[in-house]
């Protein structure tokens, strides 16, 4: 062992073991690619039928409904304005549509238990392990204690189950602060103090890549004794019957390169937390399993709660920079989706295990924390497309990277959608009466109901699914708050939606005009937000929304009537702020069991519930005391 002097830190260090990890040329094919899934090594079905199931149903119904708008918008002529709604609307619907397909997909598998890792589940035995792994946490500026109760509580979990030496644990630490300099080198020795000598410290001089440049250092240095790695984010918490499943997947299948787990939302106690924990939790399985029956080995990753071989890593998933100045170039900051494309350009299955329920993280706890992790996200996935027509790349992972940047793009389309119809009824009152006769009422009414149902089907199937599955719905708890949960989750979401659009369109523009998001520690406790900050924060929100009811007023009431919902959202951003930023409503909420999830609902001595809500820091805001 090494004493670990690196940049003032220290602790232990196990002896390097190198491994190379060269950037790779995104102008070149790689030479060493290989065939994914030989004959016989690997007995799954491959989903090309679903996609293409997928693919064909979206587009089918987009021909319907574009048909029938387009002769609507024909009645008087088809003026410019016409063509600009018509292309809008089909954009969006589509858009809407493809996510309801996929929905639709899971709720199949989840009934007929198609799943492309059958064998890999919550339930049966656990295959001794055979490969050395390392989790690896890396952080920048977090809070020390937290972390090491986390990373604790899965050491604990694998000693537990008697794999404790198959795993090292690794704090990767970027940190520039020096007081939490100091507090990482005390909770790292408590850390090592109580599970032994396979955990290890490390802190870079430099900060260069940031989160990739952290776990690529690491690589470059150690990766060569270690078969696989489980990345981590700060937040990250995983089970260790998760951990050992995963890494015996990966024992069992030798051209997995990446299995990425469905973490679960916790530990949140405000309001907006407690929303996005129930958004997750409810809708989230139908959509993951339809996702990843539909991509099979052409998967993607998320950053983290996943297990990686490491010399796939090394030889093919090290990121070059992109040509260009920042904030397009430079440094690839969403690097998980460029990283899986990379390995499925080498051969590597990615795949997706959302049957596994044993992995966790924490959600953003105000809105403006959300807007601030969005930021960076679309920066990285505006850069994507400098990276979408590299060499080599596999057809999915092309469609990866388009369908991140694109999700940025939806809200200046939305926006534009409403001001073009809005001014189409404006055109439109010149039209004679006779004209809008009821067959054309009555084709714009369906096309306008078709759109909304798709809208809210990931919702509706999630819930229906839930209703009609006995252990599920028992696991929720009562009826009427689960249905009053989706209620008032629907309703909140609706009303933070347009803030989201304002906040990813002034994203937007910044980026273009060269902006850079910068680097900086996410907000992890809860906490309330005062009004004076709340209305600072939402100044661009509350003026777009009243320039925007002034502008449909003064066309017309029933455009105003139209925009409603967007506008009041968008006058409502302070006060919405507040309100789910306050921990004291979150726990009132949960005191009544309203947004409160089956581990919550669960008894705190179960197996589950214990490892997912009690390994953090600050137990009360788990479990309010009774007002």
């Amino acid at each position: 062992m090494n004493v670990n002097s690196e940049s003032g830190g220290a602790g232990w260090l196990p002896e390097e073991t190198p491994l190379a990890m060269p950037a790779q040329n995104l102008a070149a094919k790689p030479a060493h690619a290989f065939h994914v899934t030989p004959p016989g090594e690997w007995r799954v079905r491959e989903c090309h039928i679903w996609r293409v199931v997928a693919l064909v149903f979206t587009a089918v119904l987009m021909w319907i409904a574009g048909y029938a708008t387009r002769e609507v918008l024909m009645v008087d002529g088809f003026s410019g304005l016409d063509l600009a709604a018509l292309v809008l609307f089909e954009l969006l619907f589509g858009w809407i549509t493809f996510s309801a397909v996929v929905s639709l997909i899971g709720l199949a598998a989840s009934w007929s238990g198609d799943s492309e890792l059958k064998h890999l589940s919550d339930t049966g035995p656990v295959a001794p392990v055979k490969g050395r792994t390392a989790i690896l946490m890396p952080v920048y500026n977090e809070e020390p204690e937290p972390v090491q109760a986390r990373l604790s509580q899965m050491a604990a979990s694998l000693a537990a189950l008697g794999a404790g030496e198959a795993f090292d644990i690794f704090v990767l630490s970027d940190s520039r602060n020096p007081d939490i300099q100091a507090r990482e080198t005390l909770a790292f020795e408590g850390l090592r103090a109580a599970h032994g000598h396979r955990v290890y410290y490390r802190r870079r001089a430099e900060n260069e890549g940031r989160k990739a440049g952290n776990i690529a250092e690491w690589v470059g240095r150690f990766g060569g004794a270690y078969d696989y790695m489980v990345v981590l984010d700060a937040d990250s918490l995983m089970t260790g019957d998760t951990l050992l499943r995963l890494i015996g997947a990966m024992d069992a299948h030798p051209r997995l390169g990446l299995l990425q787990t469905m973490p679960r939302l916790i530990n949140r106690v405000s309001l907006f937390g407690r929303m996005q924990q129930f958004a997750n939790r409810l809708y989230g399985p139908t959509m993951t399993r339809g996702l990843a029956l539909m991509w099979g080995s052409e998967g993607n990753y998320w950053g983290h709660n996943a297990a990686i071989r490491v010399r796939a890593f090394a030889q093919c998933a090290g990121l070059p920079l992109l040509k260009g100045p920042g904030p397009f170039g430079g440094e690839i900051r969403s690097h998980d989706f460029v990283e899986a494309a990379l390995l499925r350009r080498a051969g590597w299955e990615v795949r997706m295990a959302p049957q596994l329920s044993g992995s966790y993280e924490e959600a953003p706890p105000t809105l403006p924390d959300l807007m601030v992790r969005d930021r960076r996200w679309c920066q990285g996935n505006l850069q994507h497309l400098g990276v979408v027509n590299a060499a080599g790349l596999n057809s999915m992972s092309r469609f990866h990277l388009l369908y991140g940047a694109m999700g940025y793009m939806m809200s200046p389309l939305w926006l534009t959608f409403l001001i073009v119809t809005a001014l189409l009824s404006l055109e439109g009152r010149g039209v004679v009466d006779s004209e809008w006769n009821d067959y054309n009422i009555s084709v714009l009414r369906w096309v306008l109901s078709i759109a909304f149902v798709c809208l809210f089907v990931p919702k509706i199937v999630a819930l229906g699914h839930t209703l009609v599955a006995e252990r599920e719905r028992r696991d929720w708890g009562r009826l009427d708050r689960l249905i009053a949960g989706v209620a008032l989750e629907t309703a909140l979401s609706t009303l933070i939606a347009p803030v989201m659009m304002v906040s990813q369109i002034k994203a937007l523009s910044e980026i273009v005009r060269g902006k850079d998001s910068g680097w900086s520690a996410q907000t992890r406790g809860d906490g309330s937000i005062s009004w004076a900050d709340a209305c600072r924060k939402n100044v661009t929100p509350t003026f777009v929304g009243v320039a925007l009811g002034v502008f449909f007023y003064m066309l017309s009431p029933a455009a105003l009537m139209w925009a409603s919902p967007t506008v009041l959202g968008l006058l409502l951003s302070a006060p919405l702020t507040v309100a789910t930023a306050s921990p004291r409503i979150g726990a009132w909420f949960l005191d009544w069991k309203l947004l409160a999830t089956p581990e919550e609902h669960a008894s705190r001595a179960s197996a589950a519930a214990s490892l997912a809500l009690i390994a953090f820091a600050d137990q009360t805001a788990l479990t309010p005391e009774p007002a």
